[in-house]
């Protein structure tokens, strides 16, 4: 089937759902200057990930800033959704599309106006307390001098994303799953979701009936599992082009 046969088979999928539910990862910020994590251009080719590793942290909480700062805040901060963004966000006013799951940090869906965004990993755009808890927007922090430290208490600021060896957040798990199980189709873009649990979504929803679709720019582990449609290409050309079909972008 020709590509363009299979984003029409695409468009009309979602056009015809019921209950549709995106689950993104890095490959849909990539677009807006933000790397991924793995692969060829992928932050652990540059960054040790031992910076991101929790214990290391609160034993060496300045040290992980550092690397922190230049990973995230350099670059996130100042990025701006890109059109896979805007025709999801457009898809959820639409209807097309009840929710999104997200393994990013980059917060790009809330930008784009997305909602419900529910966040597997967590964000770097707050900060939380590694003492008292309270939590803050990271426009409250001062960056040049590190580590931050808590208004309240003094305590350590640590951004508000899931460190390795961290628990994911547990209502993010839940409605996860939740929306997974009532999916009728399953819009995979830009990951291979090489993490659990945010490997299992995906089978989750295959599991109770849900038509997957996939944009990737290389096939995944999903792509001959569970995969019903299969896009090959860029987060924003695939979802550009479906955007055209839905009539919600020129």
């Amino acid at each position: 089937m020709a590509d363009h046969e299979l984003i029409e088979t695409a468009a009309e999928i979602l056009r015809k759902a019921k209950h549709a539910v995106a689950f993104t990862g890095a490959g849909i910020s990539v677009d807006s200057g933000i790397p991924p994590f793995r692969g060829q251009n992928g932050l652990w080719n540059r960054y040790d990930p031992i910076y991101l590793e929790i214990d290391f942290f609160h034993k060496k909480p300045f040290q992980s800033w550092l690397k922190i700062k230049e990973m995230f805040y350099d670059n996130f901060v100042k990025a701006e959704p890109n059109l896979a963004h805007v025709v999801l966000s457009k898809m959820g006013t639409r209807g097309f599309i009840e929710s999104v799951i997200t393994q990013n940090v980059d917060q790009l869906h809330q930008k784009a106006g997305s909602k419900p965004v529910y966040e597997l990993h967590g964000t770097c755009m707050q900060l939380v307390c590694t003492k008292c808890t309270t939590e803050y927007d990271i426009s409250f922090a001062d960056l040049n001098f590190l580590p931050p430290t808590c208004f309240i208490c003094k305590g350590i600021l640590k951004p508000d994303m899931v460190f390795f060896n961290e628990p994911i957040p547990l209502f993010a798990k839940r409605k996860s799953f939740e929306e997974a199980e009532k999916a009728d189709v399953f819009l995979i873009i830009g990951t291979n979701a090489e993490v659990f649990p945010a490997a299992e979504i995906p089978v989750s929803a295959k599991k109770g009936g849900a038509k997957i679709i996939e944009i990737n720019i290389e096939p995944s582990h999903f792509t001959n599992t569970i995969t019903d449609v299969f896009l090959h290409g860029t987060a924003s050309e695939m979802m550009g082009k479906i955007g055209k079909i839905l009539y919600l972008c020129e």
